[in-house]
């Protein structure tokens, strides 16, 4: 049976779409589709619908979120808060399959960043 192999894109609707792909290039090195398709390192991806009630999110009217694997997350959070990025941890986000930060762009849309366990 035919199966997806991958996430081909994340798609998703911005007040300043120029401003917010230049942003995630900036600080995320995210390349910005209109000059070159990123290319992301193979590894786990979860695809995970959560309760429609989570708070996980953040807003209530938040619909997604995206999550982004790293290889050094304490490296990445020196960084964004050396920018004036807001970044916060939970101790009860972290767990045995890694450690987990969060951010939001400028858009207000909330950012996971995870460092899996083992690399």
């Amino acid at each position: 049976m035919p199966k997806v192999v991958g996430i081909g894109g994340v798609f998703f609707r911005a007040a300043d779409p120029a401003a917010l792909a230049a942003w995630y290039e900036k600080h995320l090195g995210i390349d910005d589709l209109h000059k070159a398709v990123w290319r992301q390192e193979a590894g786990t991806t979860i695809f995970g619908p959560f309760s429609e009630s989570t708070d996980y999110f953040g807003r209530p009217e938040q619909q997604w979120m995206i999550n982004f694997r790293v290889d050094d997350l304490d490296g990445f959070i020196t960084a964004l808060e050396a920018s004036g990025i807001t970044v916060e941890t939970r101790a009860e986000w972290d767990s045995e399959v890694g450690r987990f930060a969060r951010i939001h762009d400028p858009e207000g849309n909330p950012i996971e960043l995870w460092e899996p366990t083992g690399g």
